[in-house]
């Protein structure tokens, strides 16, 4: 590896005689610097472009090396730079004391230019492979970084085109994945601050929840369209039916898992989520009626979302509900339908839920 031509070199030392022999016998190879203090040295390498390398002298009035080195490895800008103490301190314990400070190079005078025009040399090319070490690095993260927001964005879409899948199968939805989506996301928020949920909930938890809610209802896919779409009251046994589309989700989701290698922290929510976001609080709910804590927290954050939403959505077999009605029916499943912290957390930030609804309003004219 060859050192570049264009190398600068500062070279800092009390005596203009010292500073006129180096500089001569460094000029021929390297652009040189010189000045004559710490202050002066200082200056001039927190300049642009700054010094590739700086021969240090040690005893010099004002500030001596020691000092000088010091304020450049406190500095982001010069604490890269390369120093190499020039001294007529021979002693042992002066030179341990230099390089323990974080000198590169201790070289005691009177100097041997071949000495310093090979350490100098050696120096600079240590320096050009760290900086290109760095540069390398760089490029490697802004690499992986890259590829990391691609796979992360393919992971959202994919995601999203499954939920939309379901959605076709039931096209009076809308925009009923985002504004759930949105619905869990704030009440999770709101929530994180709460002592029963402040353990659980976190910016990551927050994150995944939002991934893993629109596949809240993938199960429907699995629904025969003479229930599903039917224009009316369903039968107890269409019911049962439609109900099985909750592990009909979360089978396929489990499936989803067996398929990789890795676990995915998102898609076992999203399992939780599909399964369990039809139990209610006091066990009346299905697949499995569970009953209060032992519903996975996922699924009764999305059990409010998702009832909310149907309540002021339009659907085949009913008009969409005024906000303050659907309000009051949250409200009234408290302790029942609901976990009841969880219904005064939505109640208090009700004008939140509403601005999401109406940010993500369906326009498009339900179906006859």
């Amino acid at each position: 590896m060859s050192t570049k031509p264009s190398a600068t070199l500062l070279i800092v030392d009390d005596s203009t005689e010292n500073l006129y022999v180096l500089s001569e016998l460094l000029r021929p190879y390297y652009r040189v610097l010189a000045t004559t203090s710490g202050e002066g040295a200082l200056e001039i390498a927190n300049n642009t472009p700054k010094p590739d390398l700086i021969l240090l002298d040690v005893m010099m009035p004002g500030m001596n090396g020691y000092e000088v080195l010091a304020a450049l490895r406190k500095s982001p800008f010069t604490g890269d730079i390369p120093v190499m103490f020039l001294t007529a301190l021979a002693n042992a314990n002066d030179e341990e004391h230099g390089l323990m400070l974080g000198a590169a190079d201790y070289i005691t005078k009177p100097i041997k230019p071949t000495v310093v025009l090979a350490r100098v040399r050696t120096q600079l090319e240590a320096k050009q492979a760290r900086d290109w070490m760095q540069d390398r690095n760089q490029a490697l993260e802004a690499e992986v970084a890259k590829r990391m927001a691609e796979n992360d964005l393919t992971q959202q879409v994919s995601i999203r085109a499954l939920a939309h899948l379901a959605e076709t199968r039931d096209p009076e939805t809308g925009n009923h994945i985002l504004r759930t989506q949105s619905y869990v996301q704030r009440l999770a928020k709101v929530l994180r601050r709460h002592p029963r949920f402040e353990a659980t909930i976190n910016d990551r938890y927050i994150h995944l929840l939002s991934r893993s809610a629109p596949l809240h209802d993938i199960g429907k896919v699995g629904i025969p369209d003479h229930i599903l779409l039917k224009p009316g009251r369903l039968t107890p046994d269409e019911m049962e039916i439609m109900k099985t589309h909750a592990k009909l989700g979360s089978d396929a989701i489990e499936q989803a898992e067996r398929d990789i290698e890795m676990p995915l922290a998102f898609l076992a929510q999203a399992k939780e989520i599909a399964h369990w976001h039809h139990e209610k609080w006091d066990g009346s709910g299905y697949p499995d009626g569970l009953a209060g804590d032992t519903i996975p927290l996922s699924a009764r954050l999305m059990a409010v979302a998702d009832v909310f939403d149907a309540l002021i959505s339009v659907r085949i077999y009913k008009p969409a509900l005024p906000y303050s009605e659907a309000r009051d029916i949250i409200a009234a499943g408290r302790g029942k339908h609901f976990d009841p912290d969880m219904v005064d957390a939505f109640i208090d930030d009700f004008a939140e839920f509403i601005a999401i609804a109406e940010h993500h309003h369906d326009f498009a004219a339900p179906m006859n």
